[in-house]
């Protein structure tokens, strides 16, 4: 089996959020990969939070080429062969991005040639994993806020992740941070106050505060019950976050958004973190995420998903030993709902993992060519 065809198509897709009093449009971006062998076999890949053109022109022309007339079941020779095509001296970013999406489309392969889902290829540990709901979006105010989370319960959650943070530092000319965290710390209390002492609350900055700011609403919402505080730092510094979970005793989590496997080996080593968060579609493909995985097993840490895209990183959660929570990120679900087909749905917290081969579902093309022809906007989210 050989790959012929290899593409790339740069998404921006149009949400309309219409629940709890916001009513409002939005958009949210990734790039949908394809990869074709001459046996008839597609297996395709998407990734997110990135510019999505760039993306598509990574792999359209350079990426893309480079595989073509390979062995699309040689996973760990065609990672490498990327990494030292698009990152030879360590770079992450857009590469990394671009090689995930690849990377999932050839686990979509293998899955379809053997007849079995990616997440039993990757070790068939849980056949339910628990779901997180992450609604809690910066475009609520308070009332609004309280309001989605006990929609959210009466749906059948037990969990909820909400943001805060609010771009803090980025806008610390014009919003004080301790403005921002002071109505974070509101808010969660608005949020706990809604849904009683029984529901799980984690909070996600999105990496928007520094160790001071962090500590301190770490200390203001510590009453609240918090499961994890996801990315409290810029950059994901693992000194400054290890001194955080010291001071905290708030459990940690991040790593959604890195590249490479070296850096999670920084953060297990200093000791910073109790959730590692490899997510398929941005940190190198399942081929990556599962040796990030076996090496967070050796600090005795669990993985959890972040960074949304739950219907390809709950494969990941439910193949490996210490894989945990699956992400149902609200805005990032509505987008795959309108490119995908054959999406799950969690019941009573869990999604139950389906048996179909490869990724078990599949894309509309149809809707994809349709949503490919819009203009873009401005303001588009990346997830």
């Amino acid at each position: 089996m050989k790959i012929i065809r290899v593409t790339a198509t740069p998404l921006n897709v149009p949400l309309h959020i219409k629940l709890v009093g916001v009513d409002k449009t939005s958009s949210l971006s990734g790039c949908y990969v394809e990869v074709e062998t001459d046996t008839g076999l597609i297996g395709h890949g998407l990734t997110g939070i990135t510019e999505e053109e760039v993306i598509a022109q990574i792999v359209n022309s350079i990426a893309g080429p480079a595989i073509v007339g390979d062995d699309p079941l040689a996973h760990e020779r065609l990672w490498d062969k990327l990494y030292w095509t698009l990152m030879p001296r360590g770079q992450t970013g857009y590469a990394a991005h671009a090689l995930a999406a690849i990377d999932v489309a050839l686990w979509d392969i293998k899955g379809k040639a053997f007849g079995q889902p990616v997440w039993r290829l990757l070790g068939g540990a849980h056949p339910k994993v628990p779901v997180y709901a992450t609604y809690g979006f910066g475009f609520f105010d308070r009332e609004q806020l309280a309001a989605a989370a006990k929609l959210w319960v009466s749906q059948g959650f037990r969990r909820l992740k909400m943001t805060v943070g609010n771009e803090a530092l980025k806008k610390r000319d014009t919003h004080p941070i301790m403005d921002a965290i002071r109505e974070d710390a509101a808010r969660v209390r608005a949020v706990r106050e809604a849904v009683g002492p029984d529901v799980e609350l984690f909070i996600d900055a999105n990496c928007n505060l520094d160790l001071y700011h962090a500590t301190k609403l770490a200390e203001m919402v510590k009453p609240y019950g918090i499961s994890f505080f996801e990315e409290p730092l810029t950059q994901n510094d693992a000194q400054a976050m290890a001194q955080l979970r010291r001071a905290s005793g708030i459990p940690l989590a991040c790593g959604q958004n890195e590249g490479l496997a070296f850096r999670f080996r920084d953060l297990f080593l200093a000791q910073a973190i109790d959730y590692a968060q490899p997510n398929a579609i941005i940190t190198g493909g399942y081929s990556q995420c599962v040796k990030i995985a076996g090496m967070a097993s050796a600090f005795n840490v669990s993985i959890a998903n972040g960074g949304a895209w739950g219907f390809h990183n709950m494969h990941l959660q439910a193949g490996v030993s210490n894989g945990t929570l699956v992400e149902h990120h609200y805005l990032a679900v509505e987008m795959c709902r309108q490119i995908f087909t054959g999406l799950p749905e969690p019941k009573d917290g869990y999604f139950t993992m389906s048996e179909a081969p490869g990724l078990g579902f599949e894309p509309n093309r149809d809707a994809i060519r349709e949503i490919a022809k819009l203009p873009l906007s401005g303001g588009k989210g990346k997830g």
